[in-house]
């Protein structure tokens, strides 16, 4: 018999144990289903984002609020944004987040705002001094994996979506945990080059 062996008063416990473990994985997959390829009309209407006419801030589509804006709180696409910020080449202008070449996300300072459209329009088209364009490199779908990312590194509060654990040395907090916070005291900032005066 396979479990002879096992007392007939421990069955009780690892009954328990497998009831648990099991529940355990239908609401971690309840909480999160994984959906590893969106559906193909969705990704197109990715596509449709609207900007103001200065270039700064606008509006996405409304098929992204009908999916729970899935690229600023799904954790699978934040570690997607992670993995496409390394791949692309991003730190060697951006860094870590702390700027390099190119300008920093942990400043307070976002040139053409903190909002996804804004981060979505930056990688898509391109801005002035510098960042390329990457709608000929990346699928819509990657850009706003990427902005997602982008935007969590910059961020003034913690999230509940978390991107997946690096494993190279660190120099600053968890992008989900909202590292700003941290090195950057809110508030007035006194004159940025680029924008002047904070609000």
């Amino acid at each position: 018999m396979m479990f002879g062996d096992i007392n007939d008063a421990k069955w009780p416990y690892l009954a328990t144990f497998l009831l648990l473990v099991a529940g355990g994985t239908f609401l971690g997959w309840a909480r999160q289903p994984r959906e590893l390829r969106a559906d193909p009309p969705v990704v197109a209407d990715l596509d449709r984002f609207r900007l103001m006419p200065n270039s700064i801030s606008g509006a996405p589509p409304e098929s992204y609020f009908a999916g729970g804006k899935p690229h600023e709180s799904d954790a699978y696409n934040l570690s997607q944004g992670q993995r496409l910020y390394a791949w692309f080449g991003c730190p060697s202008c951006h860094g870590d987040g702390r700027g390099n070449t190119g300008p920093s996300f942990l400043d307070g300072w976002w040139l053409y705002g903190p909002e996804m459209v804004s981060i979505v329009a930056s990688i898509h088209d391109g801005r002035p001094h510098g960042m390329p364009a990457f709608r000929d490199r990346m699928t819509i779908e990657q850009i706003w994996q990427l902005a997602g990312y982008v935007q969590t590194i910059g961020a003034y509060s913690a999230k509940v979506a978390a991107t997946g654990r690096k494993d190279d040395r660190q120099t600053r907090p968890a992008e989900n945990r909202a590292p700003a916070q941290i090195l950057f005291n809110e508030g007035p900032v006194g004159v940025h080059p680029d924008q002047g005066p904070s609000p």
